[in-house]
C-alpha cells in the first residue's frame, strides 16, 4: 500500500507552504496590535469624556464634539472676512510658527556650536540661557508688541524666543560630546576649521541638533495657540477663544482635536528626520 507524503515535509515537518499559511494570522496580529492598542486608548478617552459630560451639563458630549469637528473639516477653506475655515486658520498659525522657528534655528545652531566647542563661550552665554529659558512665553508678548508694533510680528517674536532654548542646549550638548579620538584624527590629517566642522563636528552632533529642533517645534506649536488667544489676531488660537466667547464649546473641542492632530504630524515629521540622521540609520 502506497502512502501519500506530499503533505509532509522533511523529517515529518509540514511543507513550507503550510508553515507560511499558519504564520499569516500571527503576522496580521503583530501588525494590527499597535492599531488595536491605540484604538483602545482612544476609546478609553472618549468613554471618560462621555462620563464627565453626563455630570457636567455645560460640557458637550462626544457626539456634539465629533459633529462640530465634521463641520469644520467639511468646508476648511472658506473665507468670510473675520470668519474663516479651519484650513486658513491653520495656514496663518503655521506661517507664524515656521517663521519664528526658522529664525530660532538660524540663531540657535551656531550659538550652540560655539557654546559646545568653547568653554569660554559656554561660561559667558550659559547664565543668560538659564535666566531667560524659564520665562513664560506670554511674558515676551508685550515686549514684542513694543518692538514690532503689531500682533503677528510680536507672535513670531514669542515663537522665536521660546523655540530658541531647546535647540541651543541640545546643540551645545552634541558638540561638547564629540569624542577626543575624532578631534585627534582631524588634527593628524590637518583638517582646516571648515573641514573639521563639515566632516567631524556636524555629522556627530546632528542627531542632538535635530532632537533640539523637534523639542523646539513642539513648544512652538503649543505657544502659538496661547499667543493668538492673547493677541486676538487671526489663527487657530484666536478661533478657540472666539468660539469660547460665543458659547460654542463643541467648536472649542473640535479645534482641540485639530491642534492635536497637527502637532502629531509635525512630531512624526521630525521623528522621521531624527531617524534618518541617527548613527543606526547611517550604518
Amino acid at each position: 500500500m502506497s502512502v501519500d507524503t506530499s503533505a509532509v515535509g522533511t523529517y515529518g515537518r509540514p511543507p513550507a507552504s503550510a508553515r507560511v499559511v499558519r504564520a499569516v494570522p500571527a503576522i496580521l496580529l503583530g501588525a494590527l496590535r499597535p492599531a488595536l492598542l491605540a484604538a483602545l486608548g482612544v476609546g478609553a478617552l472618549v468613554g471618560f469624556w462621555a462620563i464627565v459630560a453626563v455630570f457636567s451639563h455645560d460640557l458637550p458630549d462626544p457626539a456634539a464634539g465629533f459633529g462640530a469637528l465634521g463641520n469644520l473639516l467639511a468646508h476648511p477653506f472658506y473665507d468670510h472676512g473675520s470668519d474663516q475655515g479651519v484650513g486658513l486658520l491653520l495656514w496663518h498659525s503655521l506661517k507664524l510658527v515656521f517663521t519664528g522657528f526658522g529664525i530660532a534655528c538660524l540663531v540657535a545652531v551656531p550659538l550652540g556650536c560655539a557654546m559646545g566647542a568653547s568653554k569660554t563661550v559656554w561660561t559667558a552665554i550659559n547664565p543668560v540661557v538659564q535666566i531667560l529659558r524659564p520665562v513664560s512665553p506670554l511674558a515676551w508678548f508685550p515686549i514684542g508688541l513694543v518692538v514690532w508694533k503689531n500682533a503677528p510680528n510680536a507672535s513670531a517674536f514669542v515663537i522665536f524666543i521660546t523655540a530658541l532654548w531647546p535647540t541651543v542646549i541640545n546643540t551645545a550638548f552634541g558638540v561638547a560630546s564629540v569624542p577626543s579620538d575624532h578631534k585627534n584624527v582631524s588634527r593628524v590629517f590637518k583638517f582646516s576649521r571648515f573641514k573639521y566642522v563639515r566632516h567631524v563636528l556636524l555629522p556627530y552632533s546632528l542627531p542632538s541638533i535635530v532632537t533640539g529642533m523637534r523639542l523646539s517645534m513642539g513648544i512652538a506649536w503649543m505657544v502659538i495657540v496661547a499667543v493668538e488667544m492673547m493677541s486676538g489676531n487671526s489663527g487657530i488660537g484666536s478661533a478657540v477663544w472666539n468660539s469660547y466667547n460665543g458659547g460654542k464649546l463643541d467648536q472649542v473641542i473640535a479645534y482641540i482635536f485639530v491642534i492635536g492632530a497637527v502637532g502629531v504630524v509635525l512630531d512624526i515629521a521630525f521623528h522621521a528626520l531624527q531617524r534618518r540622521v541617527s548613527y543606526e540609520a547611517a550604518s
